[in-house]
């Protein structure tokens, strides 16, 4: 990381043209992948990020570049080029600056760590890490005979961000992460089918311990690909859908935790542009994305602009509360950031992004509700889809589901999608039970690819377009 004295030389020369506010963004990753085809290591793959990213701002316009050489030699064209930018963006300064401004002088600002390490993935030797995955293909092919491949997958992050702008802000951070992906393949006559599950969280290997062991991992996979492998074709039409905690979260967080981030909303792109203080779902709803949660896999001490991260309240008994809003957002939106500018690595300028977003709790029991239903799905596990923010419409495949008859769960279906707008999935759900879960994804936006929660307890949404694949 470039010392104190660097920052301030490049900062105040940033700051010597029209830009009104000048961040200088440094990363040292290292990623780390292995991947396993059932009980046989075929990759191993390390990967080293480093680099500096630089922005300046003019009002609500903004330059952005980057570079991987951490050398004077590359930084400073690279500002003079953005200066140029700068001044002539939407101008007629040319580059020029009213008036010399004074050099820019760093504070260094702690940073209270949340999220404490135990074990480093990067320290420990790579048998210690496939015996964890083997540990989980074993579990997976122990649970049944008709699993008959499986897939593992670990990821370990390492990765270290100083931020320093010319508001005199030094700050540091240290993000620490571990994943699995264990994918199960149940075969069964001609039928084939999978079953997945993927956690992981801002811990270091000690997760494999306290919070889930690999052997959990291979058996909810095979778990899953033994139900869907038997499953029936889906019928389709419009009926009340009944969707599950932890990754079920995934609609909110496409279909509308998108169009609550400032990218969409300053620029009038979202359906609840404009509608703070406005009723957008139903009272039993209440919502939010915290940054703050301990370990958790979207969590980080600051966000990429240096802002200490914050737990956000979105809905509130059916209300819109707040927005995720980063710097530039903020001051097109005149409101203040609220810690998410996030971003996948220096080579991209950060914009507002969610961290762990999901439905709050409440008070409905799980089995109530399927009370009432006469014919409906119960969505147990959600996988991916896709949505447009402007309009909230959305699309999400359903990887293990079963029918609901006369208030029963009874036989699995195969071949679901869910098809709707995410405003009326909002005015739509009447029941919310009480076993929040959460769980972790990649979410893939502006400022590239960012680890993200997903979570709710499970929901009732009294109607949903069920996308099937039977004959009626």
């Amino acid at each position: 990381m470039l010392k104190k004295e660097q920052l301030e030389k490049y900062l105040s020369l940033a700051m010597a043209s029209a830009a009104d506010f000048a961040e200088l963004f440094e990363q040292d990753e290292v990623s780390e992948t292995i991947s396993m085809l059932n009980r046989e290591v075929e990759d191993v793959n390390r990967v080293l990020t480093s680099g500096i990213g630089v922005r300046l701002y003019k009002g609500v316009q903004s330059v952005y570049g980057f570079t991987n050489e951490m050398t004077e030699e590359a930084i400073i064209p690279l500002i003079e080029d953005l200066k140029a930018a700068i001044g002539s963006a939407g101008g007629s300064d040319n580059g020029k600056c009213d008036e010399e401004k004074a050099p820019v002088v760093l504070t260094e600002k702690p940073v209270e760590n949340r999220h404490k390490i135990k074990i480093d993935g990067g320290s420990v030797p790579l048998s210690e890490k496939t015996n964890l995955m083997l540990r989980a293909a074993n579990a997976a092919f122990a649970v049944d005979e008709k699993i008959v491949k499986v897939q593992t997958s670990m990821l370990n992050v390492n990765e270290k961000v100083q931020i320093s702008n010319s508001d005199g802000l030094l700050t540091q951070d240290v993000r620490v992460r571990t994943r699995m992906n264990v994918v199960a393949f149940a075969k069964d006559g001609d039928a084939f089918m999978s079953g997945a599950d993927r956690p992981g969280g801002s811990k270091g290997l000690e997760f494999w311990s306290e919070d889930r062991t690999p052997e959990s991992v291979g058996e909810e996979a095979a778990r899953i690909a033994l139900v869907m492998v038997k499953a029936k074709d889906c019928p389709s039409g419009k009926m009340p859908v009944v969707i599950d905690n932890e990754f079920g979260g995934v609609i909110f967080h496409e279909a509308c935790g998108h169009a609550l981030e400032a990218t969409s909303v300053a620029k009038n792109q979202s359906v609840f542009a404009g509608k703070l203080g406005q009723q957008i779902a139903a009272p039993c709803v209440s919502a939010v994305d915290d940054g703050t949660i301990e370990n958790a896999w979207g969590s980080e001490n600051i966000d990429d602009e240096g802002t200490p991260q914050q737990k956000r309240v979105l809905i509130e008994n059916g209300i819109l509360k707040s927005y995720m809003i980063d710097k530039l957002n903020a001051r097109r939106m005149g409101m203040e950031p609220t810690g998410s500018g996030r971003r996948q690595s220096y080579k991209f300028e950060p914009t507002s992004r969610m961290s762990n977003t999901f439905i709050c709790a409440g008070k409905d029991k799980f089995e109530d509700l399927f009370v009432g239903i006469e014919k409906g799905l119960y969505a147990k596990k959600m996988g991916g889809g896709s949505v447009n923010p402007m309009t909230g419409e959305f699309n999400f495949a359903v990887n293990e589901g079963y029918m609901i008859e006369n208030g029963k769960i009874t036989y699995p279906v195969k071949g679901a999608s869910l098809i709707g707008n995410g405003r009326d999935i909002l005015m739509n759900i009447d029941k919310v039970a009480s076993n929040l879960g959460r769980g972790q994804g990649m979410c893939g936006s502006a400022s590239g690819s960012i680890p993200t929660d997903v979570g709710q307890p499970a929901i009732r949404v009294t109607s949903i377009t069920v996308g099937g694949t039977a004959n009626e």
